[in-house]
């Protein structure tokens, strides 16, 4: 590009398919050409453009370097505006496609000098051109004397470019300018081939780099990674034999002399002279025999010995979780030792069966609902806060093929929706059969089902249980327990797990009575 007008483009970068339409910068280029106020008017109205002989108005076509957008020759009727022409009066004539060349006009800047004559085939004078005439007359070849206009040769490119105004030394200059773009272009595409095949340049490999520091500084507090260093050392696998069965799944160690706690559906094959094998972190092993067990709350307490310096976990409360609140599981799922994953609490009070047939209400929980990831044999590992305390059991999944809660004996995997059992009612329990080697269960004396218009309703009233001494009776429909809601018959089985015996309770009734309910408790029978 000249210095004196630096919006003039390329003609060789310019040409386009002579079907498409200018794009966007080349409009901006043609509207920012500065006014050429020496050179003289076309002949029509300003910014317009007088028709080409065939009566349309040239779409296309080029230039005549010097011309002043002086109209092509020829008449039609009507105006036409420039395609490329400025507004009126605002830049002086637009020029116009087809336009007369000054007589005697100096060599064109944008021309190749010493240009070869047309091409035999070249349309000769009088006949039509596409693209108008680029000299005076109508002529379709060059008078004698005439420099020769690459723009209105056959091959060349079909496209104007705005009229210059002309001065000296500008070819010079223009060509120089090309001539370095081009060097620009060339160094840095030689440049980018030097690099890759390694002509010039080096590469730069990742292999190569020195390893980054150790990591040293200490574990962010509240962080998965602080609660998995906590807990991770207390976390065992249980390698579980019977003589029908066998399998495998997690518990943690809650007491320095090996007392550990897991699930009831974990070692319930081994219960009867079966095996119990513990494989702590650190690869250590060890024999461990059921203390007791729970199937009505899916809890079991058993012992490892031979082993010393047990780290205990520390056990959290789950009377205070809120739904959102993040959570860890660790455990050994399809045998994976240690495993750590990490959610939130999804849901709390879902009661959930945790084993046994889909009606047997003895095995209902009051789960925690979370969405880390829990599969077979994460059984009976801890969720925890974030603060690395236990705050429930892992206990059991959804599984879609079935549509209900399954243990580790399920085949399904995770699907986001696992089950804890809460660490109050857990420890409790476990209190109960390491103190007295059975574990207590609530109760209230009453059969119960689904309510047809919703709670739980109640059946057969066992005789001197806490709920005949309530005066609750046989068809009593119950919808709450103090605050909470009961909405089916599992709901209210759950609802009386979570509290101890002897707690005092409020039942609400369909028909608007309250009753209080002081909670039984009865041994589990060990078996």
């Amino acid at each position: 590009m000249t210095e004196n007008d630096p919006h003039v483009p390329d003609s060789a970068a310019g040409r386009q398919d002579p079907g498409a339409q200018p794009g966007a910068e080349g409009q901006a280029a043609w509207q920012q050409t500065p006014a050429q106020p020496d050179q003289p008017s076309s002949a029509g109205d300003a910014g317009q453009s007088a028709p080409s002989a065939t009566g349309s108005t040239a779409a296309h076509g080029s230039v005549a370097e010097g011309s002043a957008g002086t109209s092509s020759a020829g008449t039609a009727s009507g105006d036409a505006s420039g395609a490329y022409g400025a507004p009126a009066g605002q830049y002086g004539a637009a020029p116009t496609y087809g336009a007369a060349a000054p007589a005697g006009g100096t060599p064109n800047p944008w021309s190749a000098q010493g240009a070869a004559a047309p091409h035999a085939g070249a349309p000769q004078s009088g006949a039509q051109q596409p693209y108008g005439s680029q000299y005076p007359g109508g002529m379709h070849t060059p008078p004698a004397g005439a420099p020769a206009n690459p723009y209105g040769a056959p091959g060349t490119s079909v496209y104007g470019v705005p009229a210059q105004r002309e001065k000296k030394g500008s070819a010079g200059k223009l060509l120089a300018s090309v001539a370095a773009i081009s060097l620009v272009i060339g160094g840095v595409a030689g440049g980018t081939v030097g690099y890759l095949t390694g002509g010039s340049g080096s590469s730069v490999s990742a292999l190569d780099a020195p390893k980054p520091a150790q990591q040293t500084g200490n574990v962010p507090a509240g962080s998965v990674e602080s609660v998995a260093q906590k807990l991770s050392p207390s976390v065992v696998e249980l390698q579980v034999s019977g003589r029908t069965a066998a399998g495998e799944g997690s518990g943690f160690v809650i007491s320095s002399d090996g007392y550990i706690l897991t699930n009831n559906h974990v070692v319930q094959v081994a219960a009867n002279g079966g095996q119990i094998q513990a494989v702590f972190q650190d690869g250590k092993k060890a024999a461990a025999k059921v203390v007791g067990r729970d199937p009505t709350t899916d809890i079991a307490v058993v012992k490892v010995s031979g082993v010393s310096n047990l780290k205990p976990v520390e056990l959290g409360r789950s009377d205070d979780l809120r739904v959102g609140q993040q959570v860890v599981a660790i455990g050994s799922p399809y045998e994976l030792t240690g495993t750590v994953t990490s959610g939130i609490v999804s849901s709390l009070h879902r009661p959930v069966q945790a084993g046994g047939d889909e009606t047997d209400q003895t095995t209902v929980m009051d789960a925690i609902q979370t969405d880390a990831a829990i599969n077979p044999g994460n059984s009976g590992g801890p969720l925890s806060n974030m603060s690395g305390q236990v705050i429930g059991i892992n206990s059991a999944i959804y599984s879609p093929n079935s549509g209900r809660g399954q243990g580790s004996g399920s085949e399904g995997g995770n699907v986001g929706i696992g089950f804890a059992i809460p660490i109050d009612q857990a420890r409790r329990t476990a209190q109960d059969i390491i103190k007295t080697g059975h574990a207590t269960q609530t109760f209230i004396g009453a059969k119960v089902t689904d309510a047809p218009q919703g709670g739980a309703q109640l059946g057969d009233i066992t005789p001197g249980s806490p709920a005949e001494k309530a005066g609750l009776k046989s068809g009593d429909v119950v919808t709450k327990i103090d605050d909470r809601v009961i909405d089916s018959a599992n709901t209210l089985v759950a609802a009386i797990r979570t509290r101890a015996p002897n707690d005092q309770t409020t039942f609400t009734l369909a028909d608007g009575r309250t009753v209080q309910v002081t909670l039984g408790g009865q041994a589990v029978p060990a078996n």
